[in-house]
């Protein structure tokens, strides 16, 4: 059995004591719960005050972003080490508004995984079609491009604490919601890529996550779906109590 991840992005929310706040009144209505893993993933400005409030909880912390070299002249930019040397021990990588905004590639994201996976980090890498490639049938076709391109390369003995995150994006932050088949038709073709990358066991147990639009009513039915590992939230999870009530669902 795969262990659900729960996973919160934040995205460009919370200031440091906002982050305190909310670990107040979220650790206690997760104390205790063991059944999944939960990690929550801040902004960089509030890494330090996550970490220092989880400890000794179940809670991890993640990162939103990180750079794919070690070191250099990247003003503004994040490497795997400094996320490691706080003690951030999970990174998402290839957001659909990275993508989107910021002009992230396919082939920025395998980097941005090798790096991730060298420094022992924890990559949730995000995968998914917007709106107009989805109403002209393109679904299949840019999951196993985005799969092909991110996993290019990697070791499937190296790739076993790997995350894949399908966000389908004209479901994010819109309300609306892949329907669980929708959703569970998507995570067996990437497990299905998956496999064909990394190897028939790294696939059985990778644990693929499903973002857009999950709210405490709808998050049940898409967990039951056999392919569906957890769930990246956005939105619902910028209240504790909604999100909370996502983890416990």
């Amino acid at each position: 059995m795969r262990k659900k991840l729960m996973a919160a992005n934040w995205k460009m929310n919370k200031t440091p004591d906002e982050t305190r706040a909310y670990f107040r009144e979220f650790l206690p209505m997760v104390a205790g719960h063991d059944r999944d893993e939960i990690v929550v993933c801040p902004p960089f400005v509030d890494l330090d005050a996550a970490i220092t409030n989880v400890k000794g909880t179940l809670v991890a912390v993640g990162a939103q972003d990180l750079h794919w070299a070690k070191e250099g002249a990247y003003t503004g930019e994040i490497c795997a080490s400094m996320l490691v040397a706080i003690g951030v021990t999970h990174v998402i990588i290839g957001h659909s508004e990275r993508r989107q905004y910021f002009g992230e590639t396919d082939d920025m994201v395998n980097m941005k995984l090798k790096s991730a996976i060298e420094s022992g980090l924890i990559p949730i890498v995000c995968v998914g079609e917007v709106l107009e490639e989805r109403e002209a049938g393109l679904t299949e076709d840019v999951l196993r491009r985005q799969c092909l391109r991110a996993l290019h390369a990697i070791s499937g003995k190296k790739a076993g604490k790997l995350v894949i995150a399908y966000e389908p994006v004209w479901a994010i932050g819109t309300g609306k919601t892949a329907t669980p088949d929708m959703a569970e038709d998507a995570h067996a073709l990437i497990r299905n890529e998956a496999a064909k990358a990394l190897g028939e066991d790294v696939a059985a147990n990778l644990r693929i996550l499903y973002g857009g639009s999950v709210k405490p009513d709808n998050v049940r039915d898409l967990m039951a779906q056999p392919d569906v590992d957890g769930a990246l939230v956005g939105g619902a999870s910028l209240d504790p109590k909604s999100f909370a009530a996502i983890v416990k669902y």
